[in-house]
């Protein structure tokens, strides 16, 4: 590590000895509207986590006509939620200087949906269904690994649409959702509980809700980086485990169409299946990654066609931010 960057780092004790008009302004770029999946970093705000060691983050949300990336490319942002570990390596590709610097997701919640007791109560029973509804993105890469590893069906997919409708009207049909999401529109509007099956715990092994920022920024604001990294995953650790009351009314403020059933369904999911903590976070911190993990996905993507071969994925993230246990003695 550079004299700069000990020095740098050093200096997260000086900021956060600051008095509250000192603390440095950093805006973060969600890419959804505000809802419970985002709860940490709205915790760390309300619970004060950014400003003890410095910050004042100003979270910006995402949503259909919003697109966050280009804004951190610009320099009109500090840092960026990434989806998936994807379109970190594109940016290797693209040769772009940005690096994921934690991933607050250690699961996709990527899952396919089906109707029980039809014939489709296993993983490897899927195949058997009539249709896949999936949108483009999804058909492009989870379902290009799906059919390389398991043998599905290209020819079964039909376009999703964002409506659960025709997926509540073909008992024998297959669709995408989100863990937190979609499940729960199921569950109302179709008056049954899906079979849900996870694509993180088959084998889809990216990380998820990552944190981007610009190489530029770890080089000159190694300090700020760090106190992001690691109030955020104080963040989650109190959201999930403690009073999130005052993160939930900021949601709901940014995002009016937000419910309380709503969060409380997505908070449910997101602790049962261990999007955020599990794994490599029970000894390491919410947050963590790891070498392996990276690699592991990366081969399963070129085998699968959806990524080249030959991208130095050692460019599109660093440990250096991570790892360290930050919080884990918040959980209870």
């Amino acid at each position: 590590m550079s004299l700069s960057r000990k020095i740098g780092i050093a200096s997260l004790a000086l900021m956060a000895s600051t008095s509250a008009h000192a603390l440095e302004k950093v805006s973060f770029g969600t890419n959804w509207v505000a809802q419970a999946e985002h709860g940490g970093y709205y915790q760390a705000v309300a619970d004060g986590s950014y400003a003890e060691c410095g910050l004042e983050v100003e979270i910006m949300p995402g949503g259909p006509q919003v697109s966050g990336r280009p804004l951190m490319l610009a320099g009109k942002i500090d840092f960026y939620m990434g989806g998936n570990m994807l379109q970190a390596f594109s940016a290797v590709e693209q040769e772009i200087p940005l690096k994921v610097v934690a991933a607050h997701f250690q699961k996709e919640p990527q899952v396919l949906m089906s109707h029980p007791g039809e014939g489709l109560d296993t993983w490897e029973e899927l195949k058997n269904a009539e249709q896949f509804i999936l949108g483009d993105e999804g058909f492009q890469t989870y379902y290009q690994w799906m059919i390389k590893d398991f043998g599905f069906d290209a020819s079964k997919r039909i376009p999703y649409t964002f409506n659960p409708a025709p997926f509540i009207a073909n008992p024998k049909s297959v669709q995408q959702g989100y863990i937190t999401s979609e499940p729960f529109a199921v569950e109302r509007e179709g008056g049954f509980v899906p079979n849900l099956f996870l694509l993180a715990d088959y084998g889809f092994s990216t990380y998820s809700t990552t944190v981007e920022t610009m190489q530029k920024t770890i080089d000159e604001r190694p300090e700020v980086v760090q106190c992001f990294v690691d109030a955020s995953a104080k963040g989650w650790y109190n959201y999930l485990y403690g009073d999130n009351t005052a993160a939930n009314e900021m949601i709901k403020k940014d995002n009016p169409d937000m419910s309380d059933e709503q969060i409380a369904f997505s908070i449910e999911k997101l602790k049962e299946y261990g999007i955020v903590d599990s794994g490599d976070t029970e000894e390491m911190g919410i947050g963590a990654m790891t070498d392996a993990r990276v690699a592991d996905f990366y081969q399963k993507m070129v085998d699968a066609g959806v990524m080249d071969e030959g991208i130095d994925i050692k460019k599109s993230y660093t440990l250096e931010f991570v790892n360290k246990g930050v919080g884990l003695d918040l959980k209870k």
